[in-house]
């Protein structure tokens, strides 16, 4: 490997790409590039501390005084349209093109949208800086906020809001928030948050239209009710941002398919982050993870193999956290449809607990609800235990 490597994507997994090119000795030219004015920032405040205004934007920098040493050739605000997959290059929207002797795709993905709502005031998505500059600015000035989506980000958007003093309802579509992640019984033992707080969650109803000429007046659900809405948060998941890749040869297959070594089909390509749809020898299948700590840890392995070097690391557990209404929950492992779930320590009623989820009596999973030493302790064991798996599709 010489040259030139080219990372499209400039957030956390292209920033850790970044810095694991580095790490790992190389020393030839890094061009980082993002669609983004911004440089690289962290997402996970953007629905909680950002979004209650306790933090400023540089409190969401990720960059740090030893980035500088990385010697970075930055291309911000400038979206890649192209990949040729004969010479790697890299086209950019400007009309540029950067030729490279390897590719990491870290271009992330975006808020989902709610068909028919273009151009209609006060709908948001939170996915990006300027998403939550928006929505900051209208909820100081409204009084009733309708989530849809009661998933990680909306629940969070809920729980910042309820906390700024609106009238806050969350609809759902699924009979129990949560249920995919976390198993339909903890699921429901954390949607029992918004009640707690003063939130209403209307859970298994859809929504049919929103209600305004300009701006958002009320959301009409299925069952025709009517929810009065100064402002329409949508939480109804992410798309990967791999259109831009279309013609380049590049396997796509709900996001940049790629084996457990995070390698494409095309040579010197590598996927990490949002938009790459990994094997998973655990799974049993490809599946795109979208949470921070697997952003943080996976371009060490998609580096390596662009490197042509060993990770010298094991498949770490999956991780994700959520702080909602001033709980933190946190997750480890993976879960199955039919795995056991107990209490081990605390109380669901009490809203602190630790759960373990086990598959044919071993533990394969825990959540934590305000349990943060013990939740640490299991995740580690869940970690020494993970065995050895070939990462191979």
């Amino acid at each position: 490997m010489t040259a030139t490597v080219a990372v499209v994507g400039a957030s956390l997994a292209g920033l850790s790409a970044a810095r694991a090119l580095r790490a790992r000795s190389y020393d030839g030219r890094v061009v980082v590039i993002g669609d983004e004015v911004h440089a690289p920032y962290d997402r996970p405040p953007l629905s909680k501390e950002f979004l209650a205004g306790t933090y400023s934007l540089e409190d969401l920098v990720l960059g740090t005084a030893a980035d500088e040493a990385l010697d970075l050739d930055w291309r911000l605000g400038t979206a890649a349209v192209g990949l040729d997959r004969a010479t790697r290059s890299v086209r950019l929207a400007d009309g540029s093109e950067v030729r490279a002797d390897g590719v990491v795709l870290a271009t992330g993905a975006r808020a989902r949208r709610l068909p028919g709502t273009e151009g209609l005031a006060g709908v948001h998505v939170l996915r990006s800086l300027d998403d939550a500059v928006a929505l900051r600015a209208d909820l100081l000035a409204a009084g009733h906020l309708v989530v849809i989506g009661a998933g990680f980000i909306g629940a969070e958007v809920a729980s910042t809001a309820r906390a700024l003093g609106l009238d806050v309802t969350v609809v759902e579509t699924q009979p129990v928030p949560l249920a995919g992640p976390l198993g339909a019984r903890m699921g429901g033992v954390c949607a029992e948050l918004h009640a707690d707080h003063g939130t209403r969650l209307l859970a298994g109803t859809g929504v049919a239209r929103l209600v305004g000429r300009t701006r958002v007046e009320a959301v009409e659900l299925a069952d025709g009710r009517r929810l009065p809405a100064d402002v329409v948060v949508v939480g109804i998941g992410a798309v990967p941002n791999v259109e831009w890749l279309a013609g380049s040869g590049v396997t796509l297959e709900a996001g940049v398919r790629t084996d457990a070594r995070c390698a494409t089909n095309v040579p010197g390509v590598v996927a990490v982050g949002d938009c790459a749809s990994a094997w998973s020898p655990d799974a049993g299948r490809a599946v795109r993870v979208e949470h921070w700590t697997h952003a943080l840890e996976q371009p060490t392995t998609a580096v390596a193999t662009l490197l042509g070097t060993d990770p010298g690391t094991r498949p770490t557990v999956p991780y994700f956290w959520s702080e909602q209404y001033g709980r933190r929950i946190q997750f480890a492992g993976t879960r199955r449809d039919g795995d056991d779930v107990r209490v081990v320590e605390g109380s669901c009623a009490d809203r602190s607990f630790l759960a373990v989820y086990e598959r044919d009596g071993q533990p394969v999973a825990v959540l934590g609800v305000d349990q943060p030493r013990l939740f640490t302790r299991w995740r580690r064991q869940l970690r020494s235990a993970e065995p050895a798996t070939p990462l191979t599709a």
